[in-house]
């Protein structure tokens, strides 16, 4: 499912400021990244057995490269994912997510807006 309204769909930054910010919000990279895309997840725990939320934070390369670190990242819109033993991770509007996962995940887009705001172009 898509989080309208974050401020940070469409929002530009350079790759080393955003990689900073995302992991002051405890946001993880790691290998998910190619010469032109970055994704970024951030786990959220939950009380229903077997069934763990991700907010995934996407971006594309407008100029430069991911691998060099010299990549300008244009941000998308926010997703939220719920994992479903052993099966993988499903973003569709027709899932359900409980409203204070959807509400926490907002506050926690808030935080990741403060830390890159002030680097954005």
């Amino acid at each position: 499912m898509k989080i309208q309204d974050t401020g940070l769909e469409e929002l530009l930054i350079d790759l080393k400021p955003l990689d900073d910010g995302m992991e002051r919000a405890n946001f993880v990279r790691a290998g998910q990244w190619d010469y032109e895309r970055v994704t970024y997840d951030y786990k959220i725990g939950s009380p229903e057995e077997n069934v763990t939320y991700y907010i995934r934070m996407q971006g594309y390369a407008v100029e430069g490269d991911v691998d060099r670190g010299d990549a300008v990242i244009k941000l998308l819109t926010p997703l939220i994912g719920k994992h479903y033993y052993p099966h993988g991770i499903e973003y569709g509007e027709e899932e359900d997510f409980p409203t204070t996962t959807v509400e926490r995940a907002k506050k926690i887009l808030k935080n990741v807006k403060e830390n890159i705001q002030p680097f954005a172009k």
